[in-house]
């Protein structure tokens, strides 16, 4: 984060997208199938010359999808093997769920679907005695506790001190490089009506009937009329941690994961505090499973918040799935609601200031309920120096191929200087993305919901992209179940950066 000049509104940015390196945009993948379709055809100089030509049709026709690239950066190759993955998902019916009774998910219950199907859920207790949920996904090892925050927002707040709240949060994030076996980080902001069972249960709890009549009967009227046309605001913080095996350490199951979070999150939770997220406290099981369960079935709110507010719903993890679910290749029907999610392709560019996220945080009538999730990974010092000295290299090596340099490569390689100077100083290097996802009760309002979306990103500049093909998979992400979208990839990361 870079600051301007003090006095002026302190401003924040220098983020940097990772880049493969390569010949006039093809890529790592890309330069060296035109390297070794050079030499071929060398070769085949020497034999023949309709093997030449061959070899040189065919590795021009290679390198055709990797040239052609859309306004969000993928190339051709990209969108071609995401179409056919999800044609061939769709004609074996991987796009469709159904749980329940006359489900296929075993025993009638309703597991959630996709990538949190294998996931499961336990409680324990942290170092201070506080019950937590701890969710564990066992194809990839990976355990996550979800803090719940309640952030009193920037409004009628002190410039000064908003800027404190980011520093203390950058400080927070570069602090997770040292967490010894964390993964990664997802914060959630969630806007939903406010049904109003919890101002009418906090109202009736505290009135007193010694009161006038008349003060009693404001009351009322605010209990009925004020959660008409109102929202709420949540936010969810999960921390993901690997118990896979290192070397010198066995791989630890859910119970051993649980003592070691369980000692560090009383820890994480009290810093939060200082980042102006307000008290932060573990997620019990059942408040982790009614998060869910609304998410997928919006319609149950109402009925959580009134189970929740009798002494508890008692909705358990094999409930919170949907009854039934249809991934289409532009949005995702789930129970009696539809939702569309978009990912960041591009951060905001040059400097920011830090209310740059409000238009896509607050809520919005087109939108029935909102979901904004940032997901951080951070590097640990080791990879963090190895990062931006790469990336420095890279951005060195692409300005150097033009013969005049264009503004866009001189400040990239300004960035990459500025980026490198301020880790070699002690500053964290932190991958981060974002998804939203908008959910709406019909079909027909999708288009506004669409629309509405793309009206308040324009102020955030943020460049989103619909998940074509991975609507299910990215609303799974949008939740606070900690799920790392890079570890459960069939391609693997590393290839899908050389494109």
């Amino acid at each position: 984060m870079a600051a301007s000049d003090i006095g002026g509104p302190r401003t924040y940015g220098n983020w940097r997208k990772p880049t493969s390196p390569g010949i006039h945009g093809l890529g790592l993948a890309g330069t060296m199938v035109l390297l070794g379709g050079m030499v071929l055809i060398v070769i085949s100089m020497l034999v023949s010359v309709w093997l030449t030509l061959f070899f040189t049709v065919v590795v021009g026709l290679s390198l055709v999808p990797l040239l052609l690239r859309d306004r969000h950066g993928r190339n051709g190759l990209q969108r071609f093997t995401a179409r056919a993955a999800f044609r061939n998902g769709r004609k074996t019916g991987k796009n469709v769920y159904r749980s329940g009774p006359l489900g296929r998910t075993g025993y009638g219950t309703c597991q959630l679907p996709g990538l949190a199907a294998q996931s499961t859920l336990t409680e324990a207790v942290d170092s201070h005695g506080r019950p937590f949920a701890l969710l564990s996904v066992p194809s990839v090892s990976h355990h996550t506790a979800v803090l719940q925050c309640d952030a009193d927002g920037a409004s009628l707040v002190d410039t000064d001190q908003v800027d404190t709240w980011v520093a203390y949060w950058g400080q927070w994030l570069a602090s997770l490089a040292y967490e010894p076996n964390l993964v990664a980080c997802s914060v959630t902001i969630e806007a939903a009506p406010d049904p109003g069972i919890r101002l009418e249960r906090e109202v009736n709890g505290n009135i007193d009937l010694r009161a006038p009549e008349l003060a009693q009967a404001v009351l009322r009227e605010v209990v009925h009329t004020y959660p008409a046309g109102s929202a709420t605001l949540t936010t969810r913080v999960a921390l993901t941690y690997s118990g896979a095996a290192v070397p010198g350490q066995k791989r630890r199951d859910a119970e051993g994961m649980a003592a070691e979070i369980g000692l560090r999150l009383p820890g994480l939770a009290s810093n939060l505090s200082m980042t102006g997220a307000g008290p932060a406290t573990p997620m019990t099981a059942s408040d982790l499973a009614e998060a869910v369960r609304v998410a997928y079935d919006p319609s149950v709110a109402v009925l959580v918040e009134e189970a929740r507010a009798s002494g508890g719903s008692g909705i358990t993890w094999d409930e919170a799935g949907p009854i039934a679910a249809e991934e289409a290749w532009d949005h995702y029907r789930h129970d009696g609601a539809f939702s569309i999610t978009w990912s960041m392709s591009e951060a905001p560019r040059g400097e920011v200031f830090s209310s740059v996220l409000t238009s896509l945080l607050l809520p919005h009538p087109d939108i029935g309920r909102k979901r904004v999730t940032l997901l951080y990974r951070p590097h640990d010092p080791a990879a963090a120096a190895r990062v931006v000295e790469r990336d420095r290299k890279d951005a060195l090596f692409k300005a150097q191929q033009a013969k005049v340099q264009n503004a866009r490569d001189s400040v990239a390689v300004r960035a990459a200087d500025q980026a490198a100077r301020e880790e070699a100083t002690g500053a964290g290097v932190v991958r981060f993305g974002m998804l939203l996802t908008a959910t709406v009760t019909e079909r027909d309002e999708l288009g506004r919901a669409a629309a509405a979306v793309a009206n308040i990103s324009a102020p955030a500049r943020v460049a989103l992209r619909r998940v074509y093909g991975s609507q299910a998979s990215a609303f799974a992400a949008t939740l606070p179940l900690g799920l790392v979208l890079p570890h459960h990839l069939r391609v693997p990361q590393a290839v899908r950066d050389a494109m």
